[in-house]
């Protein structure tokens, strides 16, 4: 292995910005609001668990 990053973290995504973007959509069934999250990732996370 040359220590490389694979899959989604190679393309630029992160675990903060996946899980915003899956609890987002699994709300609000939204590419738009998906997208918001995902650019606040683990904000929103946050925001989503001290809110519900």
């Amino acid at each position: 292995m040359n220590g490389g990053k694979h899959g989604a973290a190679k393309a630029g995504i992160g675990f903060g910005s996946a899980l915003a973007i899956s609890i987002s959509w699994s709300l609000h069934k939204s590419i738009f609001w998906a997208i918001i999250h995902g650019v606040f990732s683990w904000f929103y996370v946050i925001y989503y668990a001290l809110t519900r």
